[in-house]
């Protein structure tokens, strides 16, 4: 819940300028500004490398929804990703795993690519539980995604939640842990052939000094960016970054 006009504006000049610098052929960006701006937003990204993402949808396409945004109000601004399940809209506003698996065949039912975020709470981390609450939430989370077609886009977003906007991420053994065992469990809830076009991106806590780290292990394929992408200079360096995997 960040960003007015004004602001959006200036960061996307800032943004956009250093961008235009280096090489993107080996990256995708995506932006996920709050709803207000995503019309103004698609003005400066339409010419531009970035992708256009929202910060949450509805499942259905119309109706009785009071403060929900449909898929297709959403695709008409240019929205590409929409983030499904973010930890804050489990933890905060108290979405299920039920409601997020709604969200999540809605948006890809509408020709969106979901963007389903899983991560455990400390508690829960401290009790060994973190990969059972892993499956828990993946399953769940798309149990209605029956079968995704070669090609079609899809991501998942590792965030454990004790990571999140404290400064404490997560090392890159324990984040190449649990995206590891979520690449497994996508061989068996799909294919091999799916578990690897499926990109698992961490998320908690990324900066431009740790994400060379994070990004060298074989399994994170890219990383959700919070508070430092608030700052054009901060998520310019991240993703400026050049990797050579292990």
């Amino acid at each position: 819940m960040n960003k007015t006009f004004k602001e959006v504006e200036v960061y996307f000049n800032n943004f956009l300028k250093k961008l235009s610098e280096i090489d993107l052929s080996d990256k995708e960006i995506m932006i996920a500004p709050p709803f207000t701006a995503l019309a103004y937003s698609q003005n400066f990204i339409k010419n531009s490398p970035l992708k256009l993402g929202a910060q949450n949808a509805c499942w259905e396409e119309k109706g009785a929804f009071t403060g929900e945004i449909s898929p297709l109000m959403l695709k008409e601004l240019g929205v590409e990703y929409v983030i499904l399940g973010h930890s804050e809209r489990r933890h905060i506003f108290g979405e299920t795993n039920e409601i997020i698996a709604k969200r999540v065949k809605g948006v890809y039912k509408f020709g969106l690519i979901p963007i389903l975020c899983i991560g455990e709470t400390l508690e829960e981390r401290e009790k060994g539980k973190t990969l059972e609450v892993i499956e828990n939430q993946l399953l769940e989370g798309l149990k209605d995604v029956k079968e995704i077609k070669k090609g079609n886009g899809f991501v998942i977003a590792y965030e454990p939640v004790w990571a999140i906007g404290t400064g404490v991420n997560a090392t890159p053994e324990q984040a190449e842990e649990v995206h590891f065992f979520i690449r497994e469990k996508l061989k068996n809830i799909y294919s091999e052939e799916i578990a690897f076009q499926i990109r698992i991106l961490y998320g908690g806590s990324v900066t431009p000094n740790n994400i060379q780290d994070l990004m060298r292990k074989p399994n994170i394929d890219g990383v959700l960016v919070g508070g430092a992408s608030l700052d054009p200079e901060k998520f310019f360096k991240i993703c400026n970054v050049k990797v050579e995997k292990e």
